[in-house]
């Protein structure tokens, strides 16, 4: 190993104390060892780790004290409701038969007796001079018949009237009867285009409506029939496909059938037989023409009638006219019907629809009115 040079001996400074010792520089080791010695090694011990300090527990004394309630000054603390041990029960109805109350299943809890399907007997009146009910009848289990009707107070003399019959053959035809019905009213009721063209555009999106239904139930080809009619400044314009029908009753004069049926039984009538006996036939009831997606056409026929007379214009489906198909017949209803009802539209309608039920109720049944000529606020005719 390399050594350091023997330091001078140390002189005395001129006070006579001892010099401090003069300690010459060591050399710079040279960069080889020398030859035949052994190099030593010191092994380097590591430095002792910092004593850890783990953070200490927050809660190893137990937890911290809860806060001391806050005293509001010039004031209370609000009162906690008090929590009901039970809830409160839910009207679900009123059965009609014995006065019972509904279950949430719709079951009446005294009788037994289902709740009826709201679908089964509604009604509307927009104004007092137009109004519509629609019934499912006594023999049917399901309603399939719709209507939609509209008119403004400030406009006696202006309605749009829709009827429409479910094609009961057909699944899912009670939708699509109802969103037939819907969608022609909406067309009906704009303004701008000639009635005709509006009955023809009306047909159109009773139909884009009618498939809408069948796509949302795949499979199924629902069907309906329909009747519309606009009444604007004394004259009704009707449209039909199907056979379900459109009359004018004067209050004087002939009354008078506006549509045409889309059927076999008018095809038995057109060929020469008589139409009691068409009409009675096993094959009366079936169409040659409806609105679905698998209809041939859907075009409806239009026809026009002046009815700047006092009258009532009637669209209705064949659960009414099964029973009184001549106008004459059918006016002779009707003039009962405002003999029990008065000239109120909604209850001529409700009278005419309970005609049909008592006559046995074989189908479904709606009948929607408009009163024509000068009326007043009653529907009566001044």
């Amino acid at each position: 190993m390399p050594t350091a040079q023997p330091a001078e001996p140390s002189q005395p400074t001129p006070d006579g104390a001892p010099a401090e010792p003069t300690v010459e520089p060591a050399t710079e080791p040279t960069s080889e060892p020398t030859a035949g010695a052994e190099e030593e090694i010191i092994p380097l011990t590591p430095p002792d780790p910092p004593e850890a300090h783990p953070d200490p527990d927050p809660f190893s004394g137990g937890p911290p004290p809860l806060p001391e309630p806050m005293l509001v000054l010039d004031g209370t603390l609000p009162e906690q409701p008090e929590q009901s041990e039970e809830p409160e029960p839910v009207d679900h109805g009123t059965c009609a038969s014995c006065g019972g109350a509904y279950d949430e299943d719709g079951w009446c809890t005294q009788c037994g007796e289902r709740r009826p399907d709201p679908r089964d007997h509604f009604s509307d009146r927009p104004a007092p001079h137009v109004a519509a009910v629609c019934d499912r009848g006594r023999r049917h289990t399901q309603n399939q018949d719709a209507m939609a009707v509209r008119a403004a107070e400030d406009e006696p003399g202006r309605a749009v009237l829709v009827v429409c019959d479910g094609v009961s053959s057909a699944e899912r035809s009670a939708e699509a009867s109802l969103a037939a019905a819907e969608a022609a009213v909406e067309v009906l009721s704009r303004t701008g285009a000639p009635p005709t063209t509006r009955l023809v555009q009306a047909a159109d999106a009773a139909v884009d409506a009618i498939e809408e239904v069948a796509r949302e139930f795949p499979g199924t080809a629902p069907s309906c029939t329909f009747v519309a009619g606009i009444v604007d400044g004394g004259t009704l314009t009707v449209g039909s496909v199907g056979d379900s029908r459109a009359y004018w009753f004067p209050d004087e004069g002939e009354p008078v059938r506006l549509t045409s049926d889309d059927s076999m039984a008018e095809e038995q009538v057109r060929a020469g037989m008589g139409r009691a006996e068409a009409e009675a036939s096993a094959m009366a009831h079936t169409i040659t023409r409806w609105l679905g997606p698998d209809a041939p056409d859907h075009t409806p026929q239009v026809r026009t009638q002046d009815v700047s007379a006092p009258g009532w214009a009637l669209l209705c489906s064949d659960g009414l006219w099964n029973y009184a198909s001549e106008p004459h017949d059918l006016a002779a209803v009707l003039r009962q019907g405002m003999q029990r009802a008065g000239s109120d539209p909604l209850e001529l309608a409700r009278a005419l629809v309970d005609w049909a039920n008592e006559q046995g109720g074989a189908d479904n049944i709606t009948v929607a009115l408009a009163r024509t000529g000068s009326t007043g606020q009653d529907g009566s005719h001044g």
